[in-house]
């Protein structure tokens, strides 16, 4: 039986190894080539370690004005777009945990057909064009405002926490709102960071809406920027006023993978942050009701 749970082991760890290898090393490739020269990423061989270490790819992206308003958009459609979600998610879900609410089951109900059935893009499409959403990001905020997962699970969660806290908070005189705020949410940091992030990396690669909503290039997301260069074949990405013509003109595969890894940094450096929530969240209130 040793022997046999040994041998698992190290099958585990082999598995799992081989796994982050295949995660990590696409990264290490693109972090050498964004690193490279422009003659040495042109020649496509796979390398780790660039023959001299330049940071011409990046001092390109930074000084081109479109890549910048492309990152600014992301940003704020990102923190824009989790504080809807979170506000929607959270006091949706609060008020259906309450089972003495009016219409509950029914609107129970309309919640969950919503896993279940989707009227499409064509009829998407037509309510935002007919609202006069076209070109702004209320395309993109509004619609995904919640969705029927996270209330589902929220509700539950919310339910499962101990009616004496509530019932303490009503005796002192608290209203809903105080009660929400002041003692519901307090308790409820696991769940709100797992969600916060899982809105966060919606709304970060942002790209599907952004292309059908977004007519106005000087409001597209960094994703929609990113196809541009990556799939339309060009690193030409703005205003090359900081740089010298021949060298902009010159780079190539090295500001695209710079451009990815840039695109990639902020939910990396979010996500250590809410890690240490992010694995009790994924699995608390999942517990059936």
């Amino acid at each position: 039986m040793n022997r046999q749970t040994s041998l698992f082991d190290v099958g585990n760890a082999a598995m799992f190894l081989l796994l982050g290898l295949g995660v990590v090393i696409p990264f290490l490739y693109m972090l050498a080539v964004s690193l490279s020269s422009t003659l040495e990423s042109a020649g496509g061989h796979l390398y780790f370690i660039p023959k001299d270490v330049m940071l011409d790819a990046y001092r390109y992206l930074f000084s081109t004005n479109r890549f910048i308003r492309s990152l600014g958009n992301s940003v704020y459609l990102t923190v824009v777009g989790t504080l809807i979600n979170l506000f929607v998610s959270i006091t949706l879900s609060y008020a259906l945990s309450k089972k003495k609410l009016p219409g509950r089951r029914t609107m129970l109900m309309f919640v969950f057909i919503t896993m279940l059935f989707g009227g499409g893009l064509i009829p998407h499409y037509l309510l935002i064009k007919s609202l006069g959403l076209m070109n702004t990001y209320w395309a993109l905020l509004l619609p995904g405002a919640t969705n029927a997962f996270t209330v589902l699970v929220m509700k539950t969660f919310f339910q499962n926490l101990p009616e004496s806290l509530d019932e303490a908070a009503r005796i002192d005189g608290a209203g809903e709102i105080r009660i929400l705020f002041s003692i519901i949410l307090p308790l409820s940091k696991p769940i709100l960071a797992t969600f916060s992030l899982f809105f966060m990396v919606h709304h970060w690669n942002e790209f599907f809406a952004a292309v059908i909503y977004l007519s106005d290039a000087s409001k597209w997301p960094i994703q929609v920027l990113l196809r541009q260069m990556v799939v339309g074949g060009t690193a030409e990405v703005g205003s090359q006023s900081s740089l010298e013509i021949e060298m902009a003109t010159s780079i190539g595969e090295n500001v695209k993978m710079a451009a990815i890894l840039v695109a990639m940094l902020p939910i990396v450096v979010v996500y250590p942050f809410l890690q240490k929530y992010f694995a009790k969240g994924a699995l608390i209130g999942s517990i059936k009701e």
